[in-house]
């Protein structure tokens, strides 16, 4: 098992503040602290009516901890529209006030540089930065602007650049491995959002996170980086794990298995990944560094033909949810944990009722009718987790053939997806959804008629964002055990678990 990772003061968290007056920014910077900032980036460009001489000594007077100048132009992405000498001279002022850091663009940064040279009385540091707004065609363009400002003398460069892919964030993780000037370094949006996650793995000097409250687009919060990811124990040796689906943004398994691989002292973190294109993703993530992870919608079934090897029960379910890079051969061996998680969370909870009502035996899944509305992947672990136990199941999905694929595969019985608001299945039956219907943020919708729900025994609803579906509210009310997704998630999350970390530490339920 890999050992936690060493505690680090190299790398710095620090959070923008774009407030729009001076007494805001005060305020946030003394928010940015207490909750786990190194450093403050103050966006001058965001304040209105911004005058030099007065606010900045308000600033840089009151600031409770170090502070990056930044005065970003209209044409480097920011708000200032101004005299281009005049946002100069208020940087300069800044650096003899007493900043620690100013961030100045390429485009001005020799003659800057040479200036800061000749005075060199001053201890701010110089951050040289570019922001590509556009795709680079080639990781040699990416290279040549690091070369460019590093050139400059600057003490630290930053680098920018906007991802359309997640692939894309693979050539600023070799820029950091690589540079020999300390470099912030990311990628913008949801795609990019592992580049922030992943700097310090790969040598990045800082990254950003947000204040509660003012989020901003495709950046952690502060108390994610300092909580659910540690970022401070993060290093070179760090396995990395995370969840390839589309959408990502619902997971909760950042905040699952971060503190787990704390609690039981394994170096790993797990972190979101949203793919567009599976092949393209395995091709360019294919280090031993990149050791596994857990498959979302839609790729559940899709993602087999990318696997080495199946394992046998996976391979009978056709969806795997766990891939592990076997670190003797670096083979993606994929797994099913997903089967045995939703079943038995259905047969624990009949067995509370059963026990509630004072029932001698126990409840059994044997010749239950078993309803299944939506056949991908977790419908498919559903549907072969109800055959194992005995039921009848019965398949519903948008899609007919793949509703029949399925039913043909487990011995049920398939019908069209419009049909399913008129069934009637009679007393004791089991519903359970394998849709994103009712996932947020269209959480009003089911998949069932409301009137129908008092006839089923007990409703599962896969989805766990909300924990409480209307699906689920709908049938407390009618009288149905119900069953939320979160107790599938937390079910074959421990599976996937033991999986990531070989079986040491071993959680089970």
């Amino acid at each position: 098992m890999g050992s936690l990772g060493v505690l680090t003061t190299s790398v710095m968290v620090c959070t923008p503040l774009m407030s729009q007056s001076v007494e805001q920014m005060v305020n946030d910077m003394f928010k940015a602290k207490a909750q786990g900032a190194d450093v403050v980036e103050l966006r001058l460009d965001c304040i209105k009516n911004f005058r030099p001489q007065q606010e900045l000594q308000i600033l840089l007077k009151n600031k409770p901890l170090p502070v990056q100048i930044v005065y970003r132009p209209r044409w480097q992405g920011g708000h200032y529209e101004g005299n281009e000498r005049a946002r100069l001279e208020a940087l300069r002022l800044a650096i003899e006030m007493g900043a620690d850091y100013i961030d100045i663009e390429l485009k001005v940064a020799f003659d800057l540089m040479e200036e800061h040279r000749r005075t060199g009385s001053s201890s701010c540091k110089i951050i040289v930065s570019c922001f590509l707004d556009k795709k680079t065609s080639s990781e040699d363009d990416l290279s040549y602007l690091v070369a460019q400002m590093q050139s400059t003398g600057a003490d630290i460069i930053k680098l920018v650049a906007s991802a359309t892919d997640i692939t894309e964030t693979a050539r600023i993780f070799r820029l950091l491995s690589h540079c020999q000037v300390p470099l912030i370094a990311y990628s913008t949006g949801e795609r990019g959002l592992i580049s922030q996650l992943l700097g310090p793995k790969f040598g990045g000097v800082l990254v950003y996170g947000s204040i509660e409250g003012n989020s901003v687009p495709g950046l952690p919060t502060l108390d994610c980086l300092r909580q659910a990811y540690k970022v401070e124990y993060i290093d070179t040796h760090t396995k990395v794990y995370g969840l390839i689906s589309k959408p990502v943004s619902h997971s909760k398994g950042p905040i699952l298995h971060n503190p787990t691989f704390r609690y039981v002292g394994y170096n790993g973190i797990y972190v979101p990944m949203l793919v567009d294109d599976l092949k393209e993703f395995f091709s360019i993530y294919s280090s031993p560094d990149f050791a596994g992870f857990s498959v979302g919608i839609p790729y559940k079934e899709a993602v087999i033909e990318f696997c080495d090897e199946v394992h046998p029960l996976a391979q009978s379910i056709g969806a795997v949810n766990t891939i592990i890079r076997r670190p003797s051969d670096g083979k993606l061996v994929g797994y099913n944990t997903d089967c045995e998680a939703s079943i038995t969370a259905i047969e624990d909870a009949l067995k509370v009722r059963s026990f509630t009502n004072g029932r001698a035996s126990l409840p059994s899944l044997t010749g239950s009718l078993f309803v299944l509305v939506g056949a991908g992947g977790a419908g498919r672990a559903l549907a072969f987790g109800a055959k194992s136990r005995g039921a009848r199941v019965l398949v519903f999905d948008i899609n007919f053939d793949r509703a029949k694929s399925l039913a043909k595969a487990v011995l049920g019985e398939a019908r069209p997806f419009e049909n399913l608001v008129s069934l009637q299945p009679g007393r004791g039956s089991i519903l359970a959804n394998a849709t994103p219907i009712g996932m947020h943020p269209n959480t009003d919708r089911i998949p069932v008629a409301e009137a129908t729900l008092g006839e089923y025994e007990l409703v599962f609803d896969a989805v766990y964002t909300p924990r409480k579906t209307t699906l689920l509210k709908d049938a407390e009310a009618a009288g149905a055990i119900t069953v939320s997704g979160v107790e599938m998630f937390l079910r074959q999350a421990v599976g996937q678990f033991n999986l990531f970390t070989g079986g040491k530490g071993i959680f089970a339920f």
